[in-house]
């Protein structure tokens, strides 16, 4: 846990309690909320997504379907969000800026490569109802069948995309690859984030560390020595 902002009162409670170790299954969607809206800026999408912004980051949370925080990935999420945002980033130009997305059905996650000890900004797809309620147990879910709406999945995640050069990593070819499927999509929606693409690489991500992930990019990035 990095040095804890200048917060009191409930405010500081809830960020404690956000980096707690164990970790807390008592953490209310509400503290969170009023916490991040006294530390940054919130703003409701018209998908009913909620994008959080804080010294040139970015959060896009879902609308809670408990009044606690009962999802490990969300709580990381948090936190992760919390430690990139505490202080203002460097004026690097966009040039300088190397992303990688490492992007599937289930999820995306946004690298800075260029940066030691890049933490993944997470962006989940708006979930289905029913199908996702069921998701662990659901072979549909395992094998791709059910994908994310790409307005509401893509949409966030090319927000996030700010400036820079993007390498995007996914699996599979053609239809099953939501890598192509966001290639396309920001072609007709978001051609400035599309122009700034700058490869494409089908990997298994499922048997890669973010450690690894993040040496193939900058391989990738060193190798074709894009300026």
């Amino acid at each position: 846990m990095k040095s804890t902002p200048k917060l009191s009162g409930s405010h500081l409670r809830t960020y404690k309690t956000i980096f707690q170790h164990p970790v807390s299954h008592n953490l209310e969607w509400r503290s969170v909320f009023s916490l991040l809206r006294n530390i940054g800026g919130i703003e409701e999408e018209p998908n009913g997504n909620l994008k959080v912004t804080r010294n040139g980051q970015m959060l896009v949370l879902h609308p809670p379907r408990t009044k606690d925080v009962a999802e490990i990935d969300e709580l990381m999420a948090l936190r992760h969000f919390l430690e990139r945002s505490e202080t203002t980033p460097s004026q690097a130009s966009d040039r300088q800026t190397q992303w990688l997305l490492v992007i599937d059905h289930q999820g995306a996650r946004l690298f800075r490569t260029e940066m030691d000890g890049a933490v993944p900004q997470r962006i989940l797809p708006h979930e289905p109802d029913e199908f996702f309620r069921h998701a662990h147990n659901s072979k549909d879910f395992t094998r791709g069948r059910e994908k994310p709406d790409p307005n509401s999945f893509f949409e966030p995640v090319a927000d996030a995309l700010q400036g820079g050069q993007i390498l995007v990593f996914g699996s599979g070819t053609g239809t099953s690859s939501e890598m192509e499927q966001f290639i396309a999509w920001t072609s007709l929606h978001h051609p400035d984030v599309a122009g700034r693409i700058v490869g494409s690489v089908v990997v298994d991500e499922n048997h890669l560390t973010e450690s690894q992930l993040l040496a193939k990019a900058r391989e990738f990035y060193a190798s074709a020595r894009i300026t």
